[in-house]
């Protein structure tokens, strides 16, 4: 086991933490690259897609679109991810649908990124003035016009941080997916602590090589919130 107190006065303990950490990177890195970054990209756009489909069926004045999508986000808000991971990859072969465990993990995260995306996207538009509205409409626009043109670019800078920290979120929760066998990073990490017992260690690297990658994105998402903050009126 990984005690603290034996990696300074045992001078083997620490070459063979410091031999499997060195081993144990390659496969984590690996999955990381594999699924781990995949799974979070592709989550994200086809849940931002949803998200904005969902969010403009809450704010149509059709009344089915507005309870399906009540529905669907109350649904996904109100029951965990991996219980909704569970379903789709354990429960749905009880009715005779098998799915691929990647293809499960990303129909799980991008129902879940939709959910809760679509609501951040619908208080963005929400918060465009009316007026907004009104000067598209006076120069002869339609309302799928205004929309496009005018409310969505407006909107899209408004919902930029709290999106950019759903991605980050997403990042992170894509660790669940190693419950439903897909092979990513901390599945990895359980792979290989599952036959050294270097539990701690491996798991604390895995959590390093997380971190890393939040730290990235975090610094991309305030590179880009500086960039949309040059078009803003100061």
């Amino acid at each position: 086991m990984f005690l603290l107190s034996n990696i300074f006065t045992d001078p083997e303990r620490m070459d063979q933490l410091v031999s499997i950490a060195q081993t144990s990177l390659y496969p984590m890195i690996e999955g990381a690259i594999k699924y781990t970054i995949p799974l979070t990209l592709i989550t994200f756009v086809l849940g931002l897609i949803l998200a904005v489909l969902t969010a403009l069926a809450r704010l149509s004045s059709i009344k089915i679109f507005q309870i399906i999508a009540r529905v669907y986000v109350s649904i996904i808000r109100g029951t965990p991810l991996l219980v909704q991971l569970f379903i789709i990859f354990y429960g749905l072969p009880n009715l005779g649908v098998t799915i691929n465990p990647f293809i499960s993990a990303i129909i799980g995260f991008s129902l879940n990124v939709g959910a809760y995306a679509s609501e951040i996207i619908r208080a963005a538009i929400l918060s465009i003035p009316k007026g907004q509205w009104e000067a598209g409409y006076s120069i002869g626009m339609t309302y799928t016009q205004a929309l496009k043109r005018i409310i969505l670019p407006q909107a899209a800078r408004v919902s930029i941080p709290p999106l950019s920290n759903t991605f980050i979120s997403l990042l992170k929760d894509t660790s669940l997916a190693s419950l439903i066998l897909v092979t990513e990073l901390f599945r990895k990490a359980q792979e290989i602590a599952a036959k050294n017992y270097e539990f701690l260690l491996l798991y604390m690297e895995a959590a390093a090589l997380y971190w890393i990658l939040c730290t990235i994105l975090s610094f991309i998402q305030g590179s880009l919130e500086d960039r949309l903050n040059r078009y803003v009126a100061k």
